[in-house]
């Protein structure tokens, strides 16, 4: 048990360039491939497909193609961030708003000029010399009984992600969801490329490697004492909660 909460406590989203010179083991692939296929799904519809992009050749023709900034995301990012660590550690939600340019970080900024602004980035600079890419694609045609939105196909999708990315921290691999990946014009491209048909659509890229070096992230999170209820809504349990999570990473 104290592995499986290490290995949760140590997962991270791994924000640095991936080493180019080491690849993705075999081995290593096929236990990450092995953990999604074990993931629990709504009805057990299996409802996702994963394309495995590691052809170097392939990635450098992802590596081309286009991405635009969405105003939506600079707007909506904006929320989440905190002005400084310290302010971060006292939310214990969010991100660092060091992370990104100074002019995403106002929440007053005109969202849309700076969208319009900014020049296309290939989506190398997302990729950043990752050796292998994972395309999860979810079907469309499938759909959980009496779920409203499909919102249990879709935390089905989130288990698959979760086994993926625990079993990459078990092999010391970083891996890293790559949001710009869903985008309409990105998702076109990647079907025309890739070849695959228009019922199915990409739910999330994870960007997987070696780390080409170490970073210490400040990663926070609430004590269970503001989200735990004990019965009803409100009702606190007497014990205190501790976090068990070392160092920066509460």
């Amino acid at each position: 048990m104290q592995d499986l909460l290490d290995l949760i406590h140590q997962r991270h989203s791994e924000r640095t360039p991936c080493d180019s010179h080491r690849l993705v083991s075999p081995q290593a692939l096929e236990q990450i491939l092995e953990a999604a296929s074990w993931a629990p799904t709504a009805h057990n519809m299996q409802n996702f497909e994963i394309i495995v992009v590691d052809d170097p050749a392939t990635l450098q023709a992802i590596g081309v193609i286009p991405t635009r900034t969405s105003p939506v995301f600079l707007r909506e990012n904006s929320r989440q961030l905190s002005a400084s660590v310290e302010e971060l550690r006292r939310r214990g939600t969010g991100v660092f708003a060091g992370m990104f340019p100074p002019e995403w970080r106002n929440p007053d900024a005109d969202f849309e000029a700076i969208a319009v602004a900014e020049p296309p980035t290939p989506l190398s600079h997302s990729l950043q010399n990752a050796p292998c890419l994972l395309l999860v694609l979810y079907d469309t045609r499938k759909r959980a009984p009496a779920s409203e939105g499909d919102v249990l196909g879709f935390i089905s999708l989130g288990c698959v992600m979760e086994n993926m990315w625990l079993t990459a921290q078990a092999f010391g691999l970083g891996l890293q969801i790559l949001s710009v990946f869903s985008s309409e014009a990105v998702e076109a491209a990647l079907r025309t490329m890739l070849g695959f048909p228009a019922h199915l659509k990409i739910a999330y890229a994870c960007r997987l490697g070696h780390p080409a070096e170490t970073h210490d992230y400040v990663r926070v999170r609430r004590p269970r004492e503001a989200f735990v209820h004990r019965n009803r809504y409100g009702g606190r349990d007497q014990t205190e909660f501790k976090s068990q999570l070392p160092g920066d990473a509460r």
